[in-house]
Parts: C-alpha cells; structure tokens; sequence
C-alpha cells in the first residue's frame, strides 16, 4: 500500500475549496456558507456568480470569489436564473485539482463539480432542486409557464435538469443536510443517505423578552409557497386578534388588499424593528412547508413561541407543549383552532429560549467540524486516497453510501 501524504492530516489542515451555488444577496444559505469560511478559513470560494452589495460582503473577509463565465454574460445581475441552461457547464468548469478536500453548499447546482479519486467531496444539501422536483407544478404556475409553447419549453428545461441532478449526486462522495426532512428528500431524489447538520441561527442577537403582547407576527419573504395570505385570511376571521405581517415580495400589494384593521403589512423592516416584534409577540404564526424555517427559530431566541404548519423543517424546530403548537392542514379553519389552542397553553419564555440554542452558530460549527472530520476519517480509512484502490462500489459504508464517481 502506497502512504498517501494526506493521512497525517486533518480536513481542517487540507487545502480547500468552498463552491456555492449564487452569491446575489446575503441571505440564508449564504449564513451557512459564513460560518464554512469560520470553520475553513484558508479555503478558496467559487460560486457562479457574485453580484452582492458592497454593504453584504463583510462575511467573505476580503475574499476574492472565482466566478463562471456566467457572471460575464448580459443583463446576468438581474436575470441570472434565466442561464439556469448553462449552469452545469459552468459549474463543471471550475478547476479544482489543486485542492484535497472540496465542500459544495448547494441548492441548485454546485455539488456538481468535478473532483478526482483523491479528493474529498463533501456537499451539505439545502434541498434538492425543488422547482424541478416536488414544486414543478406550482413553479410553472407561479412562474405563468403553466399554457402553450412556455409550458412545453419548461418542462423539458426542468426534465434535462432532474437528469443532471441526479446524474451529479453521483459525484458526491458524503452528503449533509439541513434537516431530517431534506436528508429524507436526498434518500428519496439521489438514493443516498446524509448527515444531519441544521443551519446557524444568530440566537445571540435576539434577546429573550418575557413580556409578551396581545398580537401575533409573522416574518418572511411574500411569496405564494410560504403562504402568507392564508394567515392574513385566517386573522380576518378573527377580527378581536392582531397579525403583524413583515416581509417584501411579489404578493405585498395583494396582501395589502386583502387585509382587515385588525391585520398590519409593515413591508420590509429594519433589524431593530423586526427584533422588537419578535420579542414581544404573543406567538409567531408560521404557514409555509419549509426545509427548515429560520424565522421560528429567531422568534423562540426572543422566547416567542410559535403556531406553525406541522410539516417539513417545522417539526424539528417547534417542540409542542414547549415552544409552540402545530396545525395539520393549510387552511383557514386550520390555522384558527391552532390559535385557539395555543391561547391555552402556558409557554415559559426561558423554555422557548431553550428549544432555540439548540440552533446556535456555536452549534452548527462544531457539528459541521466533527462531520468533516469523520468524512475524511472515512475517505482515509476506506483506502480512497494514494494507495491505489478504486473508489467506492456502491456500497454503504456507515451511513454514508459511498458511490463511482
């Protein structure tokens, strides 16, 4: 057997790539990807593009982001997902050769890199492409593709695009998601098994708030999946309580319209407001099938509980009888016999708070680290670097199943 030079090292000590799928704005993949430049400092970043504000960049300290030919191309800053064609050739073209381990944070397409047999590959899922997979139908009709020649052209773009993500999971020697819900999406989509890490959440910039008021809020972007409109429809049923709604998006004039007296649309926030909301609300009412969901998680940090749609990342973050209350189907009648429920529960902020730091950004980086860790442990032990064995059969090793790349 040959000694790899790799052996007396760690992840941690390796040269490293960090390859993210966009970088348009700072927002919550891009969390997960500041604290992966924390835990691996001296990697190098690549992403397809980079058109963040100067006032978002402080998170990549100085850092030089290598870019694809697709940042270069017309109108990409605006309209970049309208390249979403030419995605898995220009994530294919980023050269990685001189690195020992690759970490891809990936949402649409970075996980599908090209790495060799003597490269670590380690891809932390925020989920499966999901507009080409369980959302496609919303996505056309949300996207207006749903009729004529614009359906079919969709269509076949999201069935070339569930053949490369898939082909590409290939290329994944050890997946991590950021959630049990997404490691069963992975098991069912790729056909492989992944650790568990959820994603950093900033508790320690929301303090917990033990006096609570008579209103109820809600956070996020306004967008028809996170169902927003249904709360707003649901507390005008309930004219005697209060909904604060605080977010931007396409559906913000509508929600406004919609709306009674007793239901506030504040738009886009500050930080100081949104934090003041968060902190004293009676409960954060939370509609949307997410992945994980964020939001609920800073809400419980300021010891508010929340109301939330048991499905998806929701069932994880909320713990009933603890720090909030579930409703099982997205509907008005739904959602105003959770309120009713929860308005006799008696929820113990410090509890709240509690249930929250389990997400902590100390959390996640030590749990990220230990993963890493054992991936490399994994990588060394099973042979696959410098000593002439092929990679993987398709077998499972641990929990991960190791596959050809």
């Amino acid at each position: 057997m040959v000694e790899s030079p790799l052996r007396h090292t760690t992840p941690l000590e390796s040269r490293a790539a960090l390859v993210h799928d966009w970088l348009p704005v700072y927002g919550g993949a891009e969390r997960v990807l500041e604290q992966f430049i924390t835990v691996l400092p001296e990697a190098d970043l690549f992403s397809l593009i980079d058109f963040l504000p100067q006032e978002q960049r402080e998170f990549l300290g100085g850092r030089t982001v290598e870019t694809s030919f697709i940042q270069r191309l017309p109108f990409a800053r605006k309209h970049y997902r309208k390249y979403l064609p030419f995605v898995p050739v220009a994530i294919e073209g980023f050269d990685l050769a001189d690195y020992d381990v690759v970490v891809s944070s990936s949402y649409v397409a970075a996980k599908g890199v090209l790495t060799n047999v003597d490269q670590l590959h380690v891809s932390y899922v925020h989920s499966p492409v999901r507009y080409a997979w369980d959302l496609q139908f919303q996505y056309l009709r949300d996207g207006g593709f749903d009729r004529g020649i614009k359906r079919a052209a969709a269509r076949l773009l999201l069935h070339y695009l569930r053949i490369y993500d898939a082909v590409s999971a290939d290329r994944v020697d050890y997946f991590v998601a950021n959630s049990h819900h997404v490691a069963r999406r992975i098991r069912k989509t790729y056909r492989r098994e992944a650790a568990i890490v959820h994603p950093p959440v900033d508790t320690d910039a929301f303090e917990l708030h033990r006096d609570k008021e008579d209103f109820y809020v809600t956070v996020g972007r306004l967008v028809p999946y996170k169902r927003t409109a249904l709360l707003v429809e649901a507390f005008n049923e309930m004219p005697d309580r209060e909904l604060v709604v605080i977010g931007d998006g396409p559906e913000l004039a509508r929600l406004e319209k919609m709306a009674c007296s007793n239901v506030r649309i504040l738009g886009r926030q500050p930080g100081a407001a949104l934090t003041y909301y968060l902190q004293r609300a009676r409960g954060f009412v939370f509609a949307a099938h997410e992945d994980f969901g964020i939001a609920p998680v800073e809400a419980q940090a300021c010891g508010t509980p929340t109301i939330a749609y048991g499905r998806g990342g929701a069932l994880e973050t909320v713990t009933p009888g603890v720090s909030g209350v579930f409703f099982h189907e997205q509907s008005v009648d739904s959602v105003c016999d959770a309120i009713d429920r929860f308005e006799v529960e008696h929820f113990e902020p410090e509890l709240v708070r509690e249930q929250a730091e389990r997400f902590s950004v100390e959390q996640f980086r030590r749990r990220f680290s230990e993963v890493l860790e054992e991936a490399w442990d994994r990588f060394v032990r099973e042979g696959q670097v410098g000593d002439g064995m092929p990679w993987g059969n398709g077998t499972v090793v641990g929990s991960q199943s190791f596959v050809n790349l």
